[in-house]
This record gives C-alpha cells, structure tokens and sequence, in this order.
C-alpha cells in the first residue's frame, strides 16, 4: 500500500489558498465532496463568504491576502487551533500578467506577481510548514504551471514566478524530513479566468475546473512522501 492511499479512507485535512475561484475553489468544493475538511482562503470577502455558505462547517474559509504575512501568521494560527497541522497543503494563490513584451509590464504589475505567485507562497510555508514538521507528516503542493517548465512570449512575468517554484519547491524537498514531501505541481490546461487572460482565443477548448479537480482531487490525495521533490503534473495535463 503506497504512503498515500494508506490514508486514504480517513476524513484528512486540507488547506488551500486562492480557494475562491478557478481551479482552488473546484478543489475545494470536491475534496468537500469526498468527505475531507478544506480550510481556505481568498482576497474577495465575497466570494469567501459565498464559499463559505456553499460548503458550510466544518469547512472555513477567510478573506486574506497571502502577501501579508503577518495576517497569514493569525490565519494560520486559527487554522492549527481548530484543526491541527494539514494533511495536505495545496498552495495556489496566483496572479497572471496581462499579455505583453516584458519591458512593457509596468513595475507595479511585475512586482505584484513576485509578491502573490512566490512571496506568497513562501508566506504561507513559513507558517504552516513547522506544524506538519511537528506531527512528523503532511504533503506540501505548490501550484506550479507548464510555463514553470517551459516559456513563452507575452508571459514572462508569470513564467518567471513559476520557475521559482520550481525551484523553490524542490529546494524545501531537500530540507524536510523523512515522513513529508513537498512537490511543484502542474495541473494542466483548465479553462478558468486565468487561461482566459492569456489565452482568450482557445481557453474553451480545456477542460472546465470541476472536471478537472474530479480527476486531481484523488490525485492530489495518493500523494505521499516517495513523492518528494518530484515535479509532477495532474493526469491528463500538458
């Protein structure tokens, strides 16, 4: 029985970040979906309360902005409280740029890609991942992207963030301990506003986020310590 499916039959506990919408929220509804507790978070109060009562308890959700790392601190902090370190981390919060040559992406937006797609995530990581080292188990999932492995025109901003997690993640690998993994994920092509603002033209021909997160979800929750610096995709992904 491998490392992951050997929990598999237990309610686990799952954090997301960027929950609201796109493929996060299509995560969080289907791991609810399966029976596991998701506690998440995203930057429109509206759209997490609109969540928030879509699922209802146990599962909670927050307004927070992952660049603040003090305001990830407390949300972290009631996360532990009321739950304890996660099974699963799936950290996915992300900006995509506006299309355009890289010395015509204004600072303001190259900075904010920096700050939510790698500051973020390393936000994040600081504060939960001494728990999951703590409990001595626990697999980490940053949210990487076949333009961390690849580039193109136009998107240079969003590809530079994504090779950093890349790097990043198979980094944090090297540094934990036996009984956790961390790995950069790709999750493929989904149709969601991201791809739209990049790919207006053919973002309809992917497959629609709760499609895909009926295949990523079990995916995501085989995942286990063998796993570990492994630069994976979702099944089906390109």
């Amino acid at each position: 029985m491998s490392a992951g499916s050997d929990r598999a039959d237990r309610p686990r506990t799952i954090v997301i970040t960027g929950c609201t919408r796109g493929i996060g929220r299509a995560l969080a509804e289907e791991f609810a979906r399966l029976g596991h507790v998701v506690a998440g978070c995203g930057r429109d109060a509206r759209l997490v309360a609109e969540l928030a009562r879509a699922l209802g308890a146990p599962h909670a959700f927050e307004a927070l902005d992952v660049r603040d790392d003090d305001a990830v601190r407390r949300w972290v902090e009631r996360v532990l409280a009321a739950r304890g370190a996660p099974d699963l981390l799936i950290d996915n919060a992300a900006l995509m740029n506006d299309l355009a040559p890289l010395w015509k992406v204004p600072a303001a937006e190259f900075d904010a890609l920096v700050d939510v797609n790698v500051k973020g995530v390393a936000n994040v990581l600081r504060h939960v991942v001494p728990a999951m080292i703590a409990r001595g188990s626990g697999v980490i999932v940053n949210l990487s992207s076949g333009w961390g492995r690849s580039v193109d025109a136009e998107v240079a901003p969003y590809c530079a963030t994504k090779w950093a997690i890349e790097g990043l993640s198979r980094a944090l690998a090297k540094e934990l301990p036996a009984g956790l993994a961390c790995v950069p994920l790709s999750p493929g092509v989904v149709d969601t506003d991201m791809l739209r603002q990049c790919w207006s033209d053919g973002a309809s021909s992917a497959p629609k986020p709760a499609a895909w997160a009926r295949i990523a979800a079990p995916y995501l929750l085989q995942l286990g310590p063998r796993d570990n610096g492994k630069p994976l995709t979702v099944p089906g992904g390109t």
